[in-house]
């Protein structure tokens, strides 16, 4: 489970990067790389989506190991 959720922050940390780029600048990296309406697109959301469900399990985690 460790490397999921890994993997799952890479993903909540591309998700957060493309949100401030919305934010500061109106730009979306993601549909500028994959287009607007794109299963490409929707799919790289839905990751992202699911990345940030995975990562709440670090909110409960033991950070002293």
């Amino acid at each position: 489970m460790h490397t999921l959720q890994k993997v799952a922050l890479v993903l909540t940390i591309i998700g957060a990067v493309n949100w401030g780029l919305i934010g500061l600048f109106d730009f979306n990296l993601v549909s500028a790389l994959f287009g607007d309406e794109n299963v490409i697109t929707r799919i790289i959301y839905v990751l992202v989506g699911i990345a940030g469900i995975i990562n709440i399990g670090l909110l409960f985690e033991d950070w002293d190991d």
